[in-house]
């Protein structure tokens, strides 16, 4: 009884970690064997490994990644794809993060740009950095609706401050006046101090002239340009690898 007590004063607290451990140890009898001191120290270790699981679904949640389960550890290296995973491995694990580096992912449609993207930003919430995935394409009608309803300016203050802002093919549609206008206010405000992931089949060369205005595409490109890494995928597009034919499908693995 006065364990169930326990129990739920636990849960209460929001201990849920200690809870869990302690309902653990009581329906286990190699328990008994340890001291006060140990089982103390493995409940609050429980604790403290519940609080960063909770803390790192709640972050992949927020990032609304495009694919939420990439990881660097499936990343596709074969020969002809243009990835180094050492390098990769090098730059995930590197203080690119903390130093406000920007990362350019650029190649032909279907190349994985999208995905590794995503992996790098699921990297980064899994060490308990924030992240927000935005497609450049929608971009334009996301300013207009927050213009709109008067949330720009706190959805401004709250890109600052994410860690690993990643914009997603970029380059794909024109930008208005507007856009132009946001777009540099977003960059300026991470510029050596927030990481930035872009992705794009528009080579890096032409970035200029995408963005439509001279002094502003010159703004932007030098905040991006400042600290970055530049990964060149190349290869066939992985989406149509990825089709398998119907008999290929049934196919006995034997």
């Amino acid at each position: 009884m006065m364990m169930n007590t326990t129990l739920d004063q636990l849960r209460s607290l929001k201990l849920l970690g200690m809870a869990a451990g302690l309902q653990d140890q009581l329906t286990s009898a190699g328990m008994t064997a340890m001291s006060f001191e140990e089982r103390t120290a493995l409940l609050v270790e429980r604790e403290v490994h519940w609080r960063g699981d909770k803390r790192r679904e709640r972050l992949l949640k927020e990032a609304r990644l495009k694919y939420p389960q990439a990881a660097i550890e499936d990343m596709d290296a074969r020969a002809g794809r243009g990835i180094d995973r050492k390098a990769l491995m090098s730059l995930a694990l590197s203080d690119w993060i903390d130093s406000g580096h920007s990362v350019l992912i650029t190649g032909p449609t279907g190349a994985g740009k999208s995905w590794l993207a995503c992996a790098l930003a699921q990297y980064a919430c899994r060490r308990g950095r924030s992240a927000y995935y935005q497609r450049m394409p929608r971009l334009g009608e996301e300013l207009r609706i927050r213009h709109g309803n008067g949330t720009f300016g706190k959805w401004l203050i709250q890109l600052a401050k994410t860690d690993v802002l990643l914009l997603d093919d970029w380059g794909m549609a024109a930008l208005d006046v507007q856009a132009r206008s946001d777009l540099l206010e977003i960059i300026d405000d991470r510029a050596a101090s927030k990481a930035t992931i872009i992705t794009s089949q528009l080579p890096i060369e032409h970035w200029h002239a995408w963005v439509g205005d001279a002094t502003i595409a010159d703004a932007i490109l030098d905040r991006l340009m400042q600290q970055n890494h530049r990964l060149t995928l190349t290869g066939e597009s992985l989406r149509q690898t990825a089709k398998t034919p119907q008999k290929e499908k049934n196919k006995d693995p034997s």
